[in-house]
C-alpha cells in the first residue's frame, strides 16, 4: 500500500510542477527555435555530405581507383 501512495504522490507532484512551476515557451519562441534547429540541421548535413564526397575522392585517388 505504501508503494501505491508513493506513486500517487509522485504523479500529483509531477502534475503540480508541470502546471505551476514550469515556464513554457510562447508560440513565437517555438517557431523561432524550430527555424534555428532546421537551419543548423541543414548546415550540418551539408558539411557531412561534403566531407563524405571529399573522403571518397581522396580514397579513390590514394588507391588509384579513379
Amino acid at each position: 500500500m505504501a508503494k501505491k501512495n508513493r506513486v500517487v504522490r509522485y504523479i500529483a507532484e509531477s502534475y503540480d510542477e508541470l502546471i505551476h512551476k514550469t515556464s513554457w515557451p510562447t508560440w513565437q519562441e517555438l517557431q523561432n527555435s524550430a527555424v534555428v534547429v532546421s537551419i543548423a540541421s541543414l548546415i550540418i548535413a551539408l558539411a557531412v555530405f561534403l566531407m563524405d564526397i571529399s573522403f571518397e575522392n581522396l580514397l579513390k585517388l590514394f588507391y588509384g581507383l579513379a
